[in-house]
C-alpha cells in the first residue's frame, strides 16, 4: 500500500499520504509487538489454546488490551486515529482505495474479534464504555465531517470510517446477534465501499477531477453509471433487499436487547448516513450542470467489472441465510475453544 500510494497516487500530496499511512501503521504495530513479547515472556508460548487459559493479572491484562486495541483501532480506523485514512484514500489510485476499503480495514475488526475479545476478557469489560464512546464519536463526528467534504473520494472515505464504527459497537455488545451483524456488516462494507470507490474512479479517469460541484445532472449523459451508483447508495444506507440492510438490522436488534439508549443513538446515526448519502447522489445526478457538459457512459470493461458488485449487493441482501450459516458455524467453533467467551454468549 505504501508503494501504491507513493508511486501511483493521483495528486501532489501522495508522498505525504504514503508516509502518514506508514507511520500510523508502524506505531500501532510497534505497540502490538511489545504486547506479544510480554505475552511470550509471561506465558512462554504464543499458542492460542495455551493463552486462552493464561494467567494474566489484572494490571497486565489492561496494558496488553490497550496495546492490542490501539494497534487495531488504527487499522479500523476509529476516532481519533482515523486521520490517515481519508488522506490515503484521496491520494491512492482506484485499486489502492478498493484494497484499503475491501481488505485492510477489516484487519482491524478481525483482530478485535480474534485476539482482543477472547484473550483479554477482563480488559474488554473494563474498557467497554471507552469502546462505545470512541465508536459513537466515529459515527457522529465523522458523519458531520462528511457533510463538509467537496471531494467525492474523501466523502466516501469518511463515510467508510463512520460505518466501521458500527462494526466495533457490535463486536463489544457481548451478544451473539451483534457479533453476527458485525461480521456481516464487515462483508457488506467491503463490497459496497469498494464499489463506490470504483465508480468514483471511473469518472475521475475521464475528467481528472473529483470536485462534487463540477458533476451535475449526470443522469442525462451517463444513465447506466447513475443507475449503478443508485444501487450502491441504497446498499450504503442499508435499504431492505440490499447487502447493507442485513448486518444493520442484526446490529439494531442487538442494541435494542442490551440498551435502549445505545439503540436510540445508533439509529439516529443511520439517519445521518441516509441524509449525506442521498444528498451526494442528488447533487451529482440531478442538479443542473456547472462545468462538465459532456459525459461518456460505462464502457464494456467498466460494466463487466461493476456487475459482480451489483450481483453481490442484491444476492447477499435477498439470500443472507447461507452466509449466516457459515458465520454461525465458525463463531460457535471459536466460542467453544474459549470457555470464558462461551459462558458469556
Amino acid at each position: 500500500m505504501f508503494m501504491l500510494i507513493g508511486n501511483f497516487g493521483s495528486r501532489q500530496r501522495k508522498i505525504h499520504a504514503a508516509f502518514q499511512f506508514f507511520l500510523f501503521t508502524t506505531i500501532g504495530s510497534f505497540l502490538m509487538m511489545i504486547a506479544i513479547f510480554l505475552i511470550f515472556l509471561h506465558e512462554g508460548s504464543t499458542d492460542f489454546q495455551t493463552l486462552y487459559y493464561g494467567d494474566f493479572d489484572f494490571e497486565m491484562q489492561l496494558f496488553l488490551w490497550i496495546c492490542f486495541f490501539i494497534s487495531l483501532a488504527v487499522k479500523v480506523p476509529l476516532f481519533p486515529v482515523h486521520i490517515w485514512l481519508p488522506e490515503a484514500h484521496v491520494e491512492a489510485p482506484t485499486i489502492g482505495s478498493v484494497i484499503l476499503a475491501g481488505v485492510l480495514l477489516k484487519m482491524g475488526t478481525y483482530g478485535m474479534l480474534r485476539f482482543v475479545a477472547p484473550l483479554f476478557s477482563f480488559g474488554n469489560f473494563y474498557f467497554n464504555p471507552l469502546v462505545f464512546v470512541l465508536s459513537f464519536m466515529s459515527i457522529y463526528y465523522i458523519s458531520m465531517v462528511t457533510f463538509c467534504q467537496i471531494d467525492l473520494k474523501k466523502l466516501i472515505a469518511y463515510s467508510s470510517v463512520a460505518h466501521m464504527g458500527y462494526v466495533t459497537l457490535g463486536l463489544f455488545t457481548y451478544n451473539f446477534v451483534g457479533l453476527q451483524g458485525s461480521v456481516f456488516l464487515m462483508l457488506s462494507h467491503g463490497v459496497v465501499s469498494s464499489l463506490l470507490f470504483f465508480l468514483i474512479g471511473i469518472i475521475y479517469d475521464r475528467y481528472k477531477t473529483r470536485l462534487i460541484f463540477l458533476y451535475k445532472s449526470i443522469h442525462s449523459y451517463m444513465p447506466l453509471f447513475t443507475l449503478f451508483l443508485f444501487f450502491a447508495i441504497l446498499a450504503n444506507v442499508g435499504f431492505p433487499g440490499t447487502i447493507g440492510f442485513v448486518g444493520e438490522f442484526f446490529l439494531m436488534f442487538s442494541f435494542l436487547a442490551i440498551n435502549k439508549v445505545v439503540f436510540f443513538f445508533s439509529s439516529f446515526g443511520f439517519l445521518i448516513s441516509i441524509t449525506y448519502s442521498f444528498w451526494l447522489y442528488n447533487r451529482i445526478s440531478f442538479l443542473l450542470p456547472y462545468h462538465i457538459f459532456s459525459f461518456s457512459d460505462f464502457s464494456r470493461k467498466d460494466f463487466f467489472l461493476t456487475l459482480p458488485f451489483i450481483f453481490m449487493i442484491f444476492y447477499f441482501g435477498l439470500f443472507p441465510l447461507p452466509t449466516f450459516a457459515i458465520f454461525e458455524a465458525s463463531s460457535i467453533l471459536m466460542l467453544m475453544s474459549n470457555p470464558f467467551l462461551f459462558s458469556i454468549f
